[in-house]
């Protein structure tokens, strides 16, 4: 299964705030760590935030913060909701598959696809940043608002 680039960055920029510790970064600040353009970071973080995973407050002394629904989140969880429950491939499409009522593909697609979340459910958000990964996003965010601290 291949996660879209909205869920890539999604996850990228939960990672990226659960090891900040002080000064949260503004939007802008996250897209340039991530090297995503700005618009399509500030969608992620919109949606981040309708799901109450992130919270971001405007003006001085506002920025990105993980909420600690956020940091506990299951990652499965977060690739679900933003993945959708569809299937891995669209056999009842604008062409119908001519074996969709008796394909064996499609329940071992979508069995693969469970095992896929399944594999996920038990990580948070706070476990990918444990070490050597947390370390890192503060090595690569150097000079950015918000990078003292350590993760985790």
């Amino acid at each position: 299964m291949r996660l879209t680039r909205f869920t890539d960055l999604a996850l990228r920029v939960l990672m990226r705030l659960a090891v900040v510790r002080t000064d949260p970064p503004t939007t802008r600040d996250v897209a340039a760590t991530m090297e995503v353009p700005y618009t399509h970071t500030a969608k992620v973080v919109a949606r981040l935030q309708h799901l109450g995973l992130v919270e971001a407050r405007r003006g001085r002394g506002g920025g990105l913060t993980l909420t600690p629904a956020g940091r506990a989140a299951s990652v499965g969880g977060v690739v679900r909701e933003l993945e959708g429950a569809g299937d891995v491939v669209d056999c009842d499409g604008t062409t119908p598959c001519p074996l969709r009522g008796a394909c064996l593909l499609r329940s071992a697609l979508r069995r693969a696809q469970e095992a896929f979340f399944a594999t996920l459910d038990p990580l948070t958000v706070n476990d990918l940043v444990a070490s050597p990964t947390g370390p890192l996003l503060l090595g690569i965010s150097s000079g950015a608002p918000g990078d003292t601290g350590s993760p985790g």
